[in-house]
């Protein structure tokens, strides 16, 4: 990493900071990652995740009704929570795989790591009609494991080519084991 520029007090503790987590960079700034010249493609990246589940959601609008009236396991959050944390989520793996686009362009890992990034995008829009068209909820919960084997894979992957893209998977993982408690919570109480 780059020597840190403040050489006392505050301004080394921060510095080191800054310099020791590349997520904090990636927060604040775009210290060394040239996007100048690259908005299309990261329009593209933020686009194709937030079209999948924009897509899956118009699609199971009608399963949501379901998903009111279902029992659901303690720590459930309330549905409009939903919609916001999932935009959040697209968009960090948006971001995500444009870092790993522009850093392992043209070579066999970034190829494989967008494969698996393709794939888990996949698997994330199929759980959703499942769950909530189908109600088909413990076929979904074993859905919902291989999906975050897929995004764990992915985010190994990313994370070889960019460590910030790797640590930007972080949240979505987090979610789906959540996803995952609330999905087999409610195969069980209904």
């Amino acid at each position: 990493p780059p020597q840190a520029r403040h050489t006392s007090g505050t301004g080394k503790r921060f510095a080191s900071f800054w310099y020791k987590f590349p997520a904090a960079r990636l927060c604040f700034c775009w210290e060394g990652y040239n996007l100048k010249y690259k908005w299309k493609p990261l329009v593209l990246a933020l686009a194709i995740p937030l079209t999948v589940g924009g897509l899956s959601a118009l699609l199971t609008r009608q399963g949501m009704a379901v998903f009111r009236a279902l029992e659901k396991p303690p720590l459930a959050p309330p549905g409009w929570l939903f919609p916001a944390v999932w935009t959040i989520l697209f968009l960090l793996m948006g971001l995500a795989s444009y870092l790993v686009f522009a850093a392992g362009r043209g070579t066999q890992s970034g190829r494989t790591a967008l494969w698996f990034y393709a794939v888990q995008l996949l698997f994330n829009f199929f759980w959703s009609i499942f769950f909530f068209n189908c109600g088909a909820y413990l076929f979904a919960f074993f859905w919902l494991l291989a999906l975050w084997v897929l995004v764990f894979i992915t985010a190994v992957l990313f994370f070889r080519i960019s460590r910030p893209a790797g640590w930007l998977l972080a949240p979505y993982l987090v979610w789906i084991t959540f996803a995952g408690y609330l999905n087999f919570g409610i195969y069980l109480l209904n």
